[in-house]
C-alpha cells in the first residue's frame, strides 16, 4: 500500500514560516495535484515528501510507515523534475536504468526494465540517443521512464510541463493521465496552471502561502469555491468579480452592479452592504435586448474559432464573456448580454469567504436563455 500521509507538517526557514500546519491524507492510487501561484508552497510541500527538504514540524508516513527522518533514496518514492535532470554525456538507456544499476540489478534485468518503460512511453526508439538529440516532450518522456523503471510507491511530478510548448503540454498532459491510467501508482503533482489540474487531478489540493486553503474533486472547485482566492485561480479565463450593493425595498432584494439589478433572496447582509459577486466567462451569453441584464462596452475581443472572448468595461469595471463564434463584435461596441442567476458566486467584500444565498426565481430560465440576435 503507497498511501501518504502529512499531519501538522510545517516548514521554516529561520523566523520564516513557508507551510503552516498541513493535514493531507492521499489515497493508495489516487492523483493529487498541488496548485496555487508561484510562491505558495506547493514545490517546497512536495520536496519535503520527497525528503529533499527537512521538516521543521509534523509527521510524514509512505505507506505507513514515519519518514521524517528516511533518506530520500530509501522512501520508495521517485520525482520528475522540471529541468529534466538527464545526464548529457549518457544515451537515453543509460539514463533511464542509471538509478538500478546504482541498485546493483544485474544487466539483464536493466536492459529489460529500460525496454519495457520505454515501449510504454514510446521512446524504444530513442534509447540509444543522447539528450541533446532529443526534443522537449521527448526528454520529459526518458525523464519519466527514468521514475517508473523502479516501479516505486509514489510518482512525484515538479512542474514536469512548464519547459515545454503549448502543443506538447496537451500531448504530454495525455500521456500522464494514460501512464497513470495503466500502472496505478499515487501520484502527487505540482503545478501552478490550473488546466493541468483540473484535467489530470482525482482530487485538487489549493494552496496560497503555504495553507490548504480548499481541496476536492476538480469539479467542486469549480462549481462551489470555498472563496474568492479559490475561485479566481480555478477556471480559465479566470471568474469575474464584480463590486455589488445590497439593495433591500420592501420584500424584494436586489444586488446592485452600477445600473444592473439581480434580484436574490436572504442573502445575510445588510441593506447597502458591498458583496464581491463572481460570475464566470462561460457564463454569460449573448441576449436580444428585452432580455438585456448586463450593457458593457467591448473593450477588447479575440476570436478563437471555438468560441470568441469578450473583454468589456461595465461601469469601470472589467468584465470578460466567453461569447458563441458566430457573434460578431468590435471595440467600443455596446452589447446585451445576459446570466443564469444560479450560477452567481458571492464572497464577503473583506475576507473574501463564501457567501450562501437564497438565489430568487424571477429571472426565468426561458428568459436567460435567449437565442443569438
Amino acid at each position: 500500500m503507497a498511501e501518504v500521509s502529512l499531519e501538522g507538517i510545517v516548514k521554516d526557514y529561520g523566523s520564516y514560516r513557508a507551510i503552516h500546519d498541513v493535514d493531507l491524507d492521499v489515497a493508495d492510487g489516487e492523483f493529487v495535484v498541488f496548485v496555487g501561484p508561484s510562491g505558495c508552497g506547493k514545490s517546497t510541500l512536495l520536496r519535503m515528501i520527497a525528503g529533499l527538504e527537512e521538516i521543521s514540524g509534523g509527521e510524514l508516513t509512505i505507506g505507513g510507515r514515519l519518514v521524517n527522518e528516511v533518506e530520500p533514496r530509501d522512501r520508495d518514492v521517485a520525482m520528475v523534475f522540471q529541468d529534466y535532470a538527464l545526464y548529457p554525456h549518457m544515451t537515453i538507456a543509460e539514463n533511464i536504468g542509471f538509478g538500478l544499476r546504482m541498485r546493483d540489478w544485474k544487466k539483464a534485468d536493466i536492459e529489460r526494465k529500460v525496454k519495457e518503460s520505454a515501449r510504454i512511453l514510446q521512446i524504444d526508439s530513442l534509447l540509444e540517443r543522447r539528450p541533446a538529440q532529443l526534443s522537449g516532450g521527448q526528454r520529459q518522456r526518458a525523464a519519466m521512464g527514468r521514475a517508473i523503471v523502479r516501479e516505486p510507491s509514489v510518482f512525484l511530478f515538479d512542474e514536469p510541463l512548464s519547459n515545454l510548448d503549448a502543443k506538447l503540454r496537451v500531448e504530454m498532459r495525455t500521456q500522464i493521465k494514460r501512464l497513470h491510467a495503466m500502472l496505478g501508482t499515487t501520484t502527487i503533482y505540482v503545478t501552478h496552471d490550473q488546466t493541468e489540474a483540473l484535467t489530470l487531478a482525482d482530487r485538487v489540493v489549493v494552496l496560497d502561502e503555504g495553507r490548504v486553503v480548499q481541496q476536492g474533486h476538480p469539479l467542486e472547485l469549480y462549481e462551489r469555491p470555498n472563496c474568492r482566492f479559490v475561485g479566481e485561480f480555478i477556471g480559465s479565463p479566470q471568474m469575474n468579480i464584480l463590486d455589488a450593493i445590497v439593495d433591500r425595498t420592501g420584500d424584494q432584494t436586489v444586488l446592485r452592479v452600477g445600473a444592473t439589478t439581480v434580484p436574490i433572496a436572504d442573502l445575510p447582509l445588510r441593506n447597502g452592504a458591498h458583496v464581491d459577486v463572481g460570475i464566470r466567462p462561460e457564463h454569460i451569453y449573448w441576449a436580444p435586448r428585452e432580455n438585456c441584464l448586463l450593457t458593457p462596452t467591448v473593450d477588447v475581443y479575440e476570436p478563437l474559432g471555438s468560441d470568441t472572448m469578450a473583454i468589456c468595461d461595465l461601469e469601470g469595471q472589467e468584465i470578460t464573456a466567453r461569447l458563441d463564434p458566430k457573434v460578431r463584435i468590435k471595440p467600443k461596441q455596446s452589447i446585451c448580454l445576459s446570466f443564469d442567476a444560479s450560477n452567481l458566486h458571492f464572497f464577503d467584500s473583506q475576507d473574501g469567504s463564501r457567501i450562501e444565498p437564497g438565489l430568487s426565481t424571477s429571472l426565468e430560465s426561458s428568459r436567460n436563455r435567449a437565442a443569438l440576435d
